[in-house]
């Protein structure tokens, strides 16, 4: 019996949404078509509704690029996801940067880190990973308090607004249809006060009289519902100004993120180039080569491409003994700088390309560096950025 009665209920349940459905359907047929009356929101709710439109369009093109951005894989972007939606953490692969690095280390250990060329892949492959750690960094970073807050925005604030602007259109719905059917009641109510003039018949104007009055009643309280619906859906569309900043500090923290990540991998990428400065000396030394073959002076790619032709070519020996008198004696030397050197700190000099500068050797100091005079400025400069003149 209990049952019974539930599956009775349910039926009733189920009929009444249906016939609510077709009448809502019914009149928006009709609107369409142009036979029926629509009422129009307020420009203020239709402007908001249209900024908060363009809002969720834009968020979520933001987001799926810096998505891409920030993981060009796409099938790693796919593996995220579906842990994301399992609530697992996805297992720990090395990045591009961290793989790149573990294959020069590898490479350079092979070829063994006595050799020039290996000892240069170890250094490479260890900024390298450097890189790799700080793009993990950005990732992790970006992902708090850039991703997360847009995607919280399209997933909840965003799907409220839908849900309420739905709502919204229905009670809009049933206003309209509560309105035709009173302007059909008083049609069928004035037609039947002229039939009543020739041919009396009571009854029936007060059957319609009574529809007309249990119409206007309906039309106030869906107007009511309607009303209230659309102050609730205005003041959510009015906290797309919020959203707006909210999104401001993040796109902020977002900028932050990406520039200590390349002021990072700019540090990391001078610091290599400095030690890397000292190779080419030592590559002859390692290799060694005749005093009588000639080597061409080695410079930045930059300078190598637009002035290689200009460098004079020197011999391993005319280096080596040149810089040796000097570090032997307590004298200077004139020297000319081969490419430009942007000092690291105080104690170095900043060079450019071509000008000539006095370089002297200190007690203590490193084999790969001289001092450097520039008028009364002074400072430490590489030896392999210099060409010693006579």
């Amino acid at each position: 019996m209990y049952v019974w009665c539930c599956i009775q209920k349910s039926t009733i349940s189920f009929i009444v949404i249906w016939a609510h459905s077709s009448k809502l359907w019914k009149q928006f047929t009709e609107e369409k078509l142009g036979q029926a009356e629509k009422t129009e929101l307020d420009a203020h709710l239709e402007n908001l509704l249209s900024k908060a439109e363009c809002t969720k369009q834009w968020t979520e093109k933001i987001m799926k690029q810096t998505e891409v951005l920030l993981q060009p894989n796409p099938n790693a972007r796919i593996e995220e996801f579906f842990y994301e939606k399992l609530d697992r953490k996805a297992p720990s692969r090395m990045n591009n940067p961290e793989l790149l690095g573990q294959y020069m280390i590898d490479a350079g250990n092979e070829f063994g880190p006595g050799t020039a060329y290996g000892n240069a892949l170890i250094k490479c492959g260890e900024t390298q990973k450097q890189i790799g750690t700080a793009d993990r960094e950005l990732i992790q970073t970006s992902a708090i308090n850039f991703l997360t807050p847009l995607r919280n925005f399209i997933e909840g604030d965003y799907k409220t607004i839908t849900k309420e602007r739905k709502l919204l259109q229905n009670k809009r719905l049933d206003l309209d249809a509560a309105k035709t059917r009173l302007k059909k009641a008083k049609v069928a109510e004035a037609r039947a006060a002229q039939l009543n003039t020739s041919q009396p018949e009571e009854n029936n104007i007060m059957i319609w009289a009574e529809e007309v009055t249990k119409s206007e009643q309906e039309v106030r309280i869906t107007q009511s519902e309607f009303d209230r619906q659309a102050e609730i859906t205005r003041l959510l569309l009015e906290g797309i100004s919020s959203t707006h900043a909210h999104h401001l500090r993040c796109l902020n923290d977002f900028v932050e993120a990406q520039m200590t990540y390349y002021a990072q991998c700019y540090k990391y990428m001078l610091d290599l180039q400095k030690q890397l400065g000292s190779f080419p000396s030592i590559f002859l030394s390692n290799n060694n080569q005749s005093s009588s073959t000639p080597v061409q002076s080695v410079s930045t790619p930059s300078v190598l491409a637009s002035a290689s032709a200009s460098l004079p070519s020197v011999s391993n020996s005319v280096v080596t003994s040149g810089i040796s008198e000097l570090k032997s004696s307590s004298g200077s030397r004139k020297a000319r700088v081969l490419y430009d050197y942007d000092a690291a700190n105080s104690s170095e000099l900043s060079l450019l390309a071509d000008e000539v500068i006095t370089v002297y050797s200190i007690p203590g100091m490193d084999s790969d560096w001289l001092m450097g005079e520039r008028g009364n400025q002074k400072g430490k400069v590489p030896i392999t950025y210099l060409e010693l003149l006579n």
